[in-house]
Order: C-alpha cells, then structure tokens, then sequence
C-alpha cells in the first residue's frame, strides 16, 4: 500500500490555471502511531505563485479535506470532511512568501482500517488586476494516500 507521509512529510506541486500552489504536508504523530482508533493530526502549508506575477494576489477561500477509509474487504465508514472557510474575505492571502498552515485531525476510524486516502481541496481567488476587487475562482486537488498502522 503507498503511502505518502512514509518519510514523515511530503512536499507536493499541483498546478490550476496560472497558479501553482506548493504544499508541504507531514504529521507529528509518527506513521507507526497512525492507528484506527489515534486521533491523527496532518498538519500542512500551502503558498502559490501566479505565471505572469502581475501583482495580483492569490487568496485561499476554503479548504476541505475528504477522507475515504478502507479495509482489507473494502470501503468502510468514513468521518465527515473537515473544512477550514476563510474567516476573512476574500481569504487568507497564499501568494508567495505569504502562507497558510492548518493542523487537521483525522479523527479515530474504524477499527478494520488499513488506509485513508485524503481528498484536499483548495478554493483560491486571484485577483484579476493587482487593483481589482474581481476575483477568478480556481479550484487545486491533491489526493494523499496514508496506511494506517496496526494496532498493537
């Protein structure tokens, strides 16, 4: 089974438009400690750049993080996704040396897991002109896989 935060973090490229957002993920709870029933945290950091760098700014609206749990026989229940919505408007500002970083908690699982496979989804606005109160809405996946450790 691949699993993504092996290495304890990954760093991931995902181009959407003119954008490219570069995310860094890892947990500081060990992988062997990534068990069903732990309360996992993944912790990550999300900055973009925008090709032409016109002077727009790249806002980071909502981020929602899917999770899909399976077993040995198959797909099993799944907690609810957990969604950050930007408390300020437009968002929280993303474009380079500027940053987002969130914790979020995968909460215990069934306790026939073997894997999560962790759908993020990340809202951005960019600006259309580096005045302009227009904004573009461009949506990044990414999609990490992560094992899930037996219990002991």
């Amino acid at each position: 089974m691949q699993n993504d935060l092996a290495a304890g973090a990954v760093t991931r490229t995902v181009e959407v438009g003119a954008i490219t957002l570069t995310i860094d993920y890892w947990s500081t709870l060990p992988m062997d400690q990534w068990t069903a029933a732990a309360n996992k945290p993944l912790s990550f950091a999300v900055h973009a750049t925008v090709t032409p760098a016109d002077g727009q700014k790249i806002y980071l609206s909502r981020v929602t993080a899917t999770p899909v749990v399976a077993g040995d026989d198959g797909a099993l229940p799944a907690p609810d996704p957990i969604v950050d919505q930007a408390s300020v408007a437009p968002g929280y500002l993303v474009l380079d040396p500027y940053s987002y970083s969130q914790t979020f908690i995968v909460p215990a699982l069934d306790s026939a897991a073997t894997s999560l496979e962790l759908t993020v989804k990340y809202e951005l606005l960019q600006q259309s002109t580096p005045t302009s109160s227009d904004y573009a809405k461009q949506t990044a996946v990414d999609t990490l896989s992560i094992a899930i450790a037996p219990e002991d």
